[in-house]
């Protein structure tokens, strides 16, 4: 009895295999195939116009499928662009605020009465785990478990509105939490009645900086 394994089964063609009689039988074996994969337009030379419906109806197919891989990469140039011009306008804002803040006689309150206004935000307010005037005070560990190590949080309609922002929370369809760096734990948390207000992806970095900034002018 023979120890030889048995033989492998025929390796199939790769597509630069393909013979084009091939490709053909599996077309006309097939005729909706293309139909049902429009992408496989964006990939192919286009027919030279001819009379005749067929040949047409392709060019038109490939047409179809460059002009909507083109509106595609429009939708996205004009998203990257609005998200260049968001984040700019954040950056601006913050930048304002920050030298107000700088020039302010109270810097706390600064960030309740006058922050707000720069920020496009409804109400903003000084958070620690200590008893200090003007300051919500929340339990040890809160802020911690609020942040999870991160500078800035964005949440919308947050559960805890409430604890956080006293009679505004009636108005937190978002809040954003920004960590004030230092030797005990504290934010800045700020709400807004609408929703898009200091979008995520943009104002992550500007409003980190701001954190920094009140954390040297508002800790004792």
């Amino acid at each position: 009895m023979s120890n030889l394994p048995p033989p492998s089964p025929p390796a199939s063609p790769k597509p630069n295999d393909l013979e084009p009689e091939q490709v053909s039988a599996f077309l006309r074996a097939n005729p909706a195939f293309l139909a049902d994969h429009p992408d496989l337009y964006a990939v192919m030379d286009p027919p030279r116009r001819v009379h005749g419906k067929v040949l047409a109806d392709h060019m038109d197919a490939m047409l179809r499928a460059a002009r909507a891989h083109a509106a595609e990469m429009d939708a996205k140039a004009t998203a990257v662009l609005n998200a260049g011009r968001a984040a700019g306008a954040i950056a601006d804002r913050v930048q304002e605020a920050v030298l107000a803040a700088v020039l302010a006689a109270d810097p706390v309150e600064y960030v309740v009465e006058t922050l707000p206004g720069f920020l496009g935000v409804d109400a903003a307010t000084l958070v620690c785990e200590a008893i200090r005037p003007r300051w919500r005070t929340l339990p040890p560990g809160a802020i911690k478990g609020l942040l999870r190590n991160r500078p800035v949080v964005f949440r919308d309609r947050p559960a805890d509105a409430a604890l956080l922002h006293a009679e505004a929370a009636l108005l937190a369809e978002r809040d954003i939490l920004v960590h004030l760096p230092g030797d005990s734990p504290a934010l800045l948390a700020l709400v807004s009645r609408d929703a898009s207000a200091l979008p995520a992806m943009q104002g992550m970095q500007a409003l980190a900086f701001l954190g920094r900034v009140l954390a040297a002018l508002v800790r004792p």
